[in-house]
């Protein structure tokens, strides 16, 4: 019983074979080739990887007080650019604190005097930058441990760049940055250093790259996200054609274009740079020559869908 169950099946998973067979076979003898004409334009290809990053300081300095104490006056504000030395708050130590408190009660020419005789320390900023955190304000207390501010030299974009393309960043490489939050402004930029070592999260590898923009946008904070396009080449005034509709056979470059009969014809092309869409032509056409991009159509009716002949080039452009 159980060896006729078993020929049963084998015998019904034949017929849907052949049917699924015949199928095939009726929908590709109703399948006819159709083109698409597509001219040969002049324009500019670039060769881009993109990558995402953070907006980080290149250095980023926790202002310290020398002792614990409590801070007389902040003469700073955040957003506000500092220069090396520039007086940032002044203070008083623990000591002097409770001396200009017990002057009080005496009367304001005993704080006078005191205030004279013991002066407020000045805590002044180590470097040039501007300021990005203000954690202190005046009458409040502090140990020498706190952070009082946190100063910034110079905002930069850490980005994050994956091993494939590691090898096609270069220093001083042009840059563009995009900032998430502000997506209709573009701010130069250039390559300023590569990390030499990697990171590796879920499985992907990634080096981190510093990219310095030209100038610093008023809307640039630290800690925003931002998209980098990395120009690795690019030429202007240069041939295109589309790249799905190249073909290759073991590195010559070819493509269809019409006959002089009405019949496509193959003709040879040599190829520069490709950004994935459009492929560069060096020799075999012209501009304003017409190329011919393979269609699927069916029954006489286009589907609408095209099949290209071959797949172009792989693009460079990465998110």
């Amino acid at each position: 019983m159980k060896k006729k169950m078993t020929f049963i099946l084998i015998g019904i998973m034949a017929l849907g074979a052949i049917a699924a067979g015949l199928w095939w076979w009726r929908q590709a003898g109703n399948s006819t080739p159709a083109y698409r004409e597509e001219s040969v334009t002049r324009g500019r290809i670039e060769v881009t990887v993109q990558s995402t990053g953070i907006v980080q300081p290149r250095n980023r300095l926790e202002v310290k007080p020398p002792l614990a104490g409590r801070a007389e006056e902040v003469a700073v504000q955040e957003g506000q650019v500092v220069k090396k030395g520039q007086v940032l708050l002044w203070m008083s130590s623990s000591e002097r604190a409770a001396l200009i408190d017990a002057a009080r009660a005496r009367g304001p020419e005993e704080v006078k005097r005191w205030e004279e005789f013991y002066r407020a320390t000045p805590v002044v900023s180590p470097i040039n930058g501007t300021v990005i955190l203000r954690k202190i304000e005046p009458g409040q207390s502090f140990t020498a441990s706190d952070a009082l501010l946190v100063i910034a030299d110079r905002l930069l974009v850490e980005a994050q760049v994956d091993e494939t393309d590691i090898a096609l960043i270069r220093l001083r490489l042009p840059a563009r940055i995009l900032l998430d939050a502000y997506p209709g402004e573009s701010v130069p930029a250039s390559v300023g250093a590569l990390a030499y070592e990697s990171k590796t999260v879920s499985n992907v590898t990634t080096y981190t790259v510093d990219v310095v923009p030209a100038r610093i946008p008023a809307q640039m904070r630290s800690g925003m996200t931002a998209t980098v396009t990395f120009l690795i080449a690019a030429k202007d005034d240069v041939l295109r054609v589309p790249s799905h509709a190249l073909r290759d056979d073991n590195g010559s470059k070819s493509l269809l274009v019409p006959g002089t009969n009405g019949a496509p014809r193959e003709q040879a092309v040599e190829t520069g740079l490709s950004d994935g869409r459009q492929t560069e032509i060096l020799s075999g056409l012209s501009e304003g020559d017409k190329v011919l991009i393979a269609q699927v159509k069916r029954d006489n009716k286009p589907t609408g869908s095209s099949s290209p002949l071959s797949p172009g080039a792989r693009p460079r452009t990465k998110k």
